[in-house]
């Protein structure tokens, strides 16, 4: 069952439930909303994996809160669906151009909606699949794809291990991982290794990093994290 959350903006109560109860029967979390202010709070407080968004709102209208969300970095990436009464090739510009990734017309087919909105999930999934090939923090840039570590723009060599040492410290973005899970990542659940091992590995991995190692800090009697500032261990 998917656990992907959908909001729909859309003052029209019918047309709302309507939505709603497709989306619903399609297995997606919906939350609706009826009033433009209130939507934009509800998705800034937290944000869906798509947006279902009416243009004629009460409150604020679907271009300026479409606006808002494209300019906010925690929304920025958030799939928009415009879905109105509009049908002016203007207000289909003007839609497109303030950030919606689709527009659709009434009267509209439902089938075609829900079509439509599987296409702009799966667009997004493969966009993040993409963006999470790149991993970088200061200096440090890691191309997941080519195995390929450079420390302000100069490769480094790594051997494997340290290589997906750094991977997961980086990409557990500031959470700190266990030794235990640090093994599992760099090694794999099936090796039998001590905690002194990736102890090892990862001061051969600071060395290797150079200046740049003081964004690996060691939280003492845990493991390891991300950091991001100068007092590093």
């Amino acid at each position: 069952m998917s656990s992907r959350r959908i909001v729909i903006v859309e003052d029209e109560t019918d047309m709302a439930e309507l939505i709603a109860m497709r989306l619903k029967r399609e297995h997606y979390k919906v939350t609706v909303c009826d009033d433009g202010l209130r939507a934009l709070d509800t998705i800034l407080a937290d944000p869906p994996d798509l947006i279902v968004l009416d243009l004629m709102l009460p409150g604020i209208s679907g271009t300026e809160i479409a606006a808002r969300l494209r300019a906010n970095p925690k929304t920025a990436g958030v799939p928009i669906l415009m879905l109105t009464a509009l049908a002016e090739e203007s207000d289909i510009v003007v839609g497109l151009h303030v950030g919606a990734d689709d527009y659709m017309t009434k009267p509209f087919s439902m089938s075609v909606l829900v079509a439509r909105i599987s296409a702009l999930l799966r667009r997004a999934e493969t966009q993040q699949r993409q963006d999470a090939e790149i991993l970088s923090t200061g200096p440090i840039e890691i191309d997941l794809a080519r195995h390929r570590v450079k420390i302000d723009g100069r490769d480094i060599t790594l051997t494997l291990t340290e290589f997906r040492l750094l991977a997961a410290i980086v990409g557990a973005r500031g959470r700190v991982l266990q030794r235990d899970r640090l093994i599992d990542a760099a090694m794999g659940d099936a090796a039998i290794v001590t905690d002194r091992t990736i102890d090892v590995h990862m001061t051969a991995l600071r060395k290797k990093l150079g200046p740049a190692r003081k964004y690996i800090r060691t939280v003492r009697g845990l493991g390891y994290k991300l950091a991001e500032d100068d007092n590093n261990s």
